[in-house]
């Protein structure tokens, strides 16, 4: 048994779910996004907001790391992890702000489709993270995110069909290409976050 000369900072696993937690946030806003007479400004500002969270989490995390001299995993992987959970962030933020942008007022209805999606990921990704302190019991966290990317891909080739289908002018297609594909990007981003989990449990196990 290798002894361990220096306590071991076990700060990251609150510091993850803190973060798992904001996407939380962030998905329910997308949902209230698409709720009839949404205030769209609002919930805007509300993303904005817990993309500053997100951020700050990451950054605090990064900090630690650096100054850290017993964290609880390999280096690179809390790097990694903590870079996903941003990434997941930056797309829902960027899909809001986007519909935004571009004035949107009519939007697909298999973008909530999409949004759905997102949110069981995140709720998923919130259960799992303080898991990750004894890396029991998180196969099936990984196996239920690879299932939902593979339905988030198969939502997002139908959106694409469907904006092609003559539907939608040229100028819309764009906008709301630019859209759903920032929503696939975060449901990608959050398999990211499951393959790296399991890659930590696999080097740890």
């Amino acid at each position: 048994m290798r002894l361990r000369l220096r306590p071991r900072d076990d700060s990251y696993y609150e510091m993850f779910t803190d973060s798992a937690n904001n996407l939380v946030i962030a998905a329910r806003l997308l949902v209230e996004l698409m709720s009839d007479g949404a205030d769209r400004e609002a919930i805007t500002e509300k993303m904005r907001a817990c993309e500053h969270a997100g951020d700050d989490a990451t950054h605090a995390i990064m900090r630690r790391l650096n100054k850290s001299s017993a964290p609880p995993m390999h280096r690179e992987d809390i790097y990694r992890l903590a870079s996903n959970l941003d990434d997941v962030m930056d797309s829902m933020e960027a899909a809001v702000d986007l519909i935004g942008l571009y004035g949107l007022e009519r939007l697909p209805k298999g973008i909530i489709d999409q949004i759905e999606v997102l949110e069981r990921a995140a709720e998923l990704t919130a259960e799992a993270m303080p898991r990750l302190r004894t890396m029991q019991d998180l196969t099936r966290y990984w196996i239920e995110i690879n299932q939902l990317e593979n339905q988030a891909d198969r939502i997002y080739r139908k959106l694409l069909a469907k904006l092609f289908s003559g539907e939608y002018d040229a100028l819309t297609v764009l906008k709301l290409k630019d859209v759903i594909e920032e929503l696939e990007t975060a449901a990608d981003a959050f398999e990211h976050v499951a393959n790296t989990v399991e890659s930590i449990v696999v080097k740890n196990g």
